[in-house]
């Protein structure tokens, strides 16, 4: 998990145009802020997992990281209802792919050294 969520926040540097797109336009201020902020949060927190030492904090962070996200892919099955079959279900599957998320990372805290 840790690797994985510092390629995503990488990720967000490197090709920030997609993130940009389901960030909400209700929030304030510019979707690349949030999209570069995420990516921060993300390298952060997968960087926090890599390390044993600090492994049981980087699990709350990615907790919180998935909570914190769930906004943005609400709206992108918002945004990408009208793009067809194979769009909409793949915007869909990403909601309860949190869940399994949030608990692996409550898992990892659960079992991370004190």
């Amino acid at each position: 998990m840790g690797a994985w969520l510092v390629g995503m926040g990488v990720l967000h540097f490197v090709a920030p145009k997609p993130f940009d797109s389901i960030v909400p336009a209700e929030l304030p201020g510019s979707a690349r802020f949030y999209t570069l902020a995420s990516g921060v949060g993300e390298a952060a927190t997968g960087a926090l997992l890599l390390a044993p030492r600090t492994r049981r904090l980087g699990a709350l962070a990615a907790i919180a990281l998935f909570v914190a996200v769930f906004p943005a892919n609400v709206n992108s099955v918002r945004l990408w209802w009208d793009k067809g079959w194979p769009v909409r279900i793949a915007a869909i599957a990403r909601l309860p792919m949190q869940i399994p998320m949030i608990t692996s990372a409550l898992r990892m805290y659960r079992n991370a050294p004190r």
